[in-house]
C-alpha cells in the first residue's frame, strides 16, 4: 500500500513527495524527516535555492535547483549519509550564472522580507519563501500562514524591475496540514 502526500516544511520550503512504505529498520517517513533537517541545516542552502525529495523504500530523488554546483554536490553526500537511505538519484539542476538573475534575486527577497507584513517569515536561521530566478523568470516556493500573504509576495515579486514572469508555488500552513492529514 503506497500513499503520496505533499509535505511542506515551513521553516525550510523543502517541498517533497514521501511515498511511506517499509524500508527495513525505517519507514521513509522517517528517513524523510531526516533527509529534512539535513538539507535544512545545510550552511549553504538559500532562501534562492529549492530542493524536493521523493523517497521511496529508501530510494531518494532529489530534485530541484541551486544557485552553485558544489551545493547540488553537497546535498547529495549528506542525504546520502542519512540512515535508511539505500540510494540517491540527484536531479537537482543548477542555476546558469548571471549577475541579472543574482540581482533579481537579492531585490526580490529584499523587498519580501523588509515588509513589515513578512517580519515574521524573516526571523530565524532559514527562511520560508524560497525565491528561484532563471532567465528573469520567478519562481515562488514554501509555506506561508494564508492567502494574503500569499498574493501579496506575488504582488511584491510581480513588481520587481525586470522580472519577466511570476510563477506563485507557495501554499498555505493549512493547505500543508490538509495534505499530511490526507497522507494518514
Amino acid at each position: 500500500m503506497t500513499k503520496r502526500v505533499l509535505t511542506l516544511m515551513a521553516g525550510f520550503a523543502l517541498l517533497a513527495t514521501a511515498v511511506f512504505a517499509d524500508t527495513g529498520d525505517r519507514k521513509d517517513l522517517q528517513v524523510f524527516n531526516d533527509i529534512s533537517r539535513t538539507v535544512q541545516r545545510y550552511t549553504h542552502f538559500t532562501v534562492f535555492d529549492n530542493v524536493d525529495a521523493q523517497v521511496k523504500d529508501g530510494v531518494v530523488t532529489l530534485t530541484g535547483q541551486v544557485t552553485m554546483e558544489f551545493k547540488r554536490d553537497d546535498i547529495e553526500k549528506r542525504v546520502a549519509k542519512v540512515d535508511g537511505v539505500k540510494q540517491v538519484n540527484d536531479r537537482i539542476t543548477v542555476l546558469p550564472a548571471s549577475q541579472f538573475d543574482d540581482q533579481l534575486r537579492y531585490r526580490i527577497a529584499r523587498a519580501i522580507y523588509s515588509n513589515p507584513n513578512f517580519w515574521n517569515y524573516a526571523i530565524g536561521p532559514t527562511q520560508p519563501i524560497h525565491i528561484v530566478v532563471e532567465h528573469s523568470r520567478v519562481r515562488l516556493e514554501g509555506v506561508v500562514q494564508n492567502d494574503v500573504d500569499r498574493a501579496m509576495a506575488r504582488t511584491i515579486a510581480t513588481n520587481q524591475f525586470g522580472v519577466m514572469s511570476v510563477t506563485n508555488n507557495l501554499k498555505t500552513e493549512a493547505e500543508a496540514r490538509e495534505a499530511l492529514e490526507k497522507a494518514f
